[in-house]
């Protein structure tokens, strides 16, 4: 018998991958391989690297050598050998070989097509300017690095927002090239969800990236020979020195259509569970081929090498005899940007509602490791999963540290059929330097697992520029440090430690949407409000989720100051900070490894003891605190001298002002709340005190209203309640008015004329009622609180107040007048 002949066309991942295997398996058997380009096998996922110079030797690169091939496989390794035709009825290939310019034509008895996929240029004017480069290969590696190193390029564009683009970004930047990422999509980084990109966004601006999002490329036009202007769809014109085109790639299907294989409907190769195209000895394997999605079971083009190199082998496999299917690709990916890792595997949300799949979601933030430990970092996972019995569908995570380990745990357990009820189980390694006691996989389980079994209703990001204030109460149950800096707009505020004492400040009857930083403690409130009988739901991912997804996601003009001077030469106009060496500091903390608010109650009590003009020199190792700590200065009148990154610490220089006089000082810095004090149960002067308190609300104070004597009635029930009273109280009862649309006006009664007629205008004039006021104060998180002193004296009993109102004494709104920079009497 006359041993097999393969031809494997495509010598890189999938094709090299599948030659080896097949020599392990096949002593005997003649293999081809062939490649057009110069090199096999080399690591293309490294390129981005070694233009940035982390990786200095380029010959690293590549993986194996066809000499080293043949020697070590006894494969015939034919490079500069392009396969020009197929033809099935003879089974040969016609190549070109590109070296001697010959033609000529080889049998086979298996192919392989491994031809993989080539950068997508769409026909936009001016796409083939010489400054406009591509990255796939050795060759666009060497011709974008050799333009880096001749010519010192100030600025570049990179188009597209995917994982070579983005890794271009952070090699170009660490060069000292200004970078302007531009993407036609509203986020970078498709297979994640938009609210996990957030992070990307902000990342990528903390590293000063100029960012376009939702902008298209329209043309390129050279300047001259150093500039190119880059126009977008919106007119942004943007100069640069040199652009790297980024936005996909499509697959190499040309020699496939043309010898009649079928395609699927995204143009890649269409094959088998076996990796057989409609014609049982053509194989096809990597980018060039459409493959099951594992999770969904729909057709899909996932250009990846991991699943390219299992794919070779499972097609060797078959061609030696040994029956092998493979069973679909579920997307696992990995990607450093910058010193920000961004995993993903399985679906994510718009997969998943495209094809109609019903899902749940959980987020979760966990440090990488035991928060004792110093260097613990900050980590966002995102868990998808069914209704019904949670399988995992999908999870993506962004963060630092350990990010790699939980990705991969989280795709085995997707490939293994798993529910987040396995991943509270499973047992994984504790160290304090590696993980905690409570792994982030286990917790991002118990999370999911509440959900399902209805422990906790969540609510998200998105969903609370919705919520209807006539219906549901923002509760934020953060410590007032970490509500400096920043909070939902019209929350009512009861950190969680005093929760219990003062649960009757918060209004019965509505739903509360419960928040803290992260989530957890959300939980915990939520389960001590579910206990007292309220509807409660937790915002998944708390605060600082919420913070970075509504925030400004885009970055344009970060160079708006960049000129082009006489010399043709981008620059930008220098601008000045103090650095350590200029400033000596009074007091050094270290807070790395403290999540937030952590290293702002460090910066706090070390403020605490400095005196005026003296500085704080504090590290931090969470990424928020970037952010943060200038939003802290800024309420709290300090200075940021200067703050840097070094590695993954974040150093910042703060300096403490001296305290301004009262009248001139800054507004951030004093009690911005409103009191008011009201006595009268005149319907003018309860009309005008909750105009009042809707409209401080609505600027984001808060306000307290204090009812005592009269203004009682204000808050009376229309309608009459059985409860106990003796003689004298039953008489005070009837004589006074029952709720807001009893009272009467202060002047020109003219009996009952005047209340009327006032009543008539303000509705002619679409001016709110009473009622309607005091609705829309309490749905703004306006506090009603009745004195429970005058209330014993007027015989008013607390079932008789309408809902929403907590019982206080003087105490009560002292410290209200305390916290407020206002108070009125009425």
């Amino acid at each position: 018998m006359s041993a097999k002949k393969v031809i494997i066309i495509g010598g890189v991942a999938g094709g090299a991958s599948c030659a080896v295997r097949l020599r392990r398996l096949d002593e005997h058997a003649n293999i081809v391989l062939l490649e057009r380009g110069n090199h096999i096998s080399f690591a293309n996922c490294g390129l981005p690297y070694y233009i940035g110079g982390v990786i200095k030797d380029e010959s690293k690169l590549l993986v194996e050598t066809p000499e080293k091939m043949h020697a070590s496989f006894n494969i015939d390794v034919r490079i500069k050998s392009e396969a020009l035709k197929i033809n099935r009825e003879t089974k040969t290939v016609e190549i070109h070989d590109i070296s001697n310019n010959n033609i000529y034509t080889e049998s086979y008895d298996k192919l392989v097509l491994s031809p993989g996929a080539s950068p997508f240029r769409p026909p936009i004017p001016g796409i083939n300017l010489s400054k406009i480069f591509t990255l796939r290969n050795i060759p666009d590696t060497d011709a974008i690095k050799n333009y880096v190193d001749q010519n010192h390029p100030q600025h570049a564009v990179v188009v597209g927002g995917g994982f070579i683009g983005l890794e271009m970004a952070e090699n170009l930047a660490e060069r000292g090239i200004k970078v302007t990422v531009n993407e036609l999509a509203d986020q970078v980084m498709a297979p994640l969800d938009y609210e996990m990109a957030a992070y990307v966004h902000q990342h990528l601006k903390s590293h000063e990236i100029e960012l376009y999002l939702n902008d298209g490329v329209k043309s390129f036009e050279e300047l001259d020979k150093d500039i190119i202007i880059v126009t977008l769809n919106s007119g942004t014109k943007i100069r640069t020195n040199m652009v790297i085109f980024g936005i996909g790639v499509k697959p190499e299907n040309k020699l496939a259509k043309e010898a009649d294989l079928d395609l699927g409907e995204r143009g890649g190769i269409k094959v088998n569970e076996k990796l057989e195209t409609n014609d049982p000895d053509i194989y096809a394997i990597g980018d060039a081929i459409e493959v099951i999605d594992f999770v969904n079971k729909n057709s899909v083009l996932i250009p990846l090498a991991g699943p390219a190199n299992k794919q070779g082998r499972i097609v060797a496999n078959n061609i030696a005899g040994k029956e092998e299917k493979f069973f679909g690709t579920q997307g696992t990916s990995i990607a450093k940007i910058f010193d920000l890792t961004i995993a993903t595997t399985g679906n994510n949300e718009k997969t998943l509602i495209r094809y109609g799949i019903p899902y749940l979601k959980s987020f979760t933030q966990n440090s990488s490791h035991a928060g004792y430990y110093p260097g613990a970092i900050p980590m966002a996972m995102k868990l998808i999963f069914t209704p019904d019995t949670g399988k995992i569908l999908g999870a993506q995570i962004v963060g630092y540290d350990g990010v790699d380990k939980r990705i991969d745990v989280l795709a085995t357990a997707l490939r293994a059929n798993m529910t987040v009820f396995d991943l509270e189980q499973l047992e994984l390694a504790y160290a304090p330097p590696y993980s905690s006691a409570k792994d982030p996989v286990n917790i991002a389980g118990f999370v999911a697992s509440n959900i399902l079994k209805g422990d906790m209703e969540v609510i998200f990001w998105d969903e609370i520029a919705k919520i209807d204030p006539k219906k549901s109460i923002l509760l934020d149950i953060r410590t007032n440090l970490e509500t400096k800096l920043g909070k939902l707009p019209n929350s009512l505020h009861i950190p969680l430690d005093n929760l219990r004492e003062r649960i009757k400040e918060i209004p019965m009857g509505k739903e509360l949407i419960v928040y803290c930083q992260a989530g957890q403690r959300g939980y915990y409130a939520a389960r001590i409000l579910m206990q007292h009988g309220f509807k409660v739901k937790n915002l998944s991912g708390g605060y600082k989720a919420y913070k970075i997804v509504t925030e400004k996601q885009s970055n344009e003009d970060v160079f708006a100051d960049l000129g082009i001077k006489t010399d043709d030469v981008i620059h930008a106009v220098p601008t000045q900070e103090y650095s350590d060496n200029d400033i000596t500091a009074a007091i050094e903390i270290d807070a790395c490894g403290l999540a937030c608010p952590g290293p702002i109650m460090k910066v706090a009590d070390g403020m605490n003891s400095l005196n005026a003009g003296e500085v704080l020199k504090i590290s931090s190792t969470d990424p928020g605190f970037f952010s943060d700590v200038k939003v802290w200065a800024k309420t709290t009148n300090n200075t940021i001298m200067n703050i840097t990154r070094e590695k993954r610490e974040i150093i910042a220089l703060i300096k403490k002002n001296k305290p301004e006089k009262a009248s001139t000082a800054n507004i951030g810095s004093l009690p911005t709340g409103k009191n008011l004090i009201v006595f009268s149960a005149d319907l003018d002067k309860a009309i005008a005190a909750f105009i009042i308190a809707n409209g401080a609300a609505a600027m984001g104070r808060e306000v307290n209203i204090f009812f005592t004597f009269w203004g009682l009635n204000i808050l009376r029930k229309p309608k009459k309640v059985k409860v106990k009273k003796n003689f004298i109280e039953r008489v005070f009862g009837k004589m006074m008015p029952r709720g807001a649309d009893k009272l009467e006006i202060s002047q020109m009664k003219m009996l009952g004329m005047g209340t009327k007629m006032i009543k008539g205008i303000m509705k002619k004039h679409n001016i709110s009622s009473l009622h309607e006021l005091m609705q829309s104060a309490l749905a703004n998180g306006v506090k009603l609180v009745a004195c429970q002193m005058t209330m014993d004296l007027m015989g008013i009993k607390e079932e008789e107040l309408i809902d929403g109102v907590s019982l206080g004494g003087v105490a009560t709104m002292l410290g209200a007048s305390d916290d407020s920079n206002m108070s009125l009497f009425i």
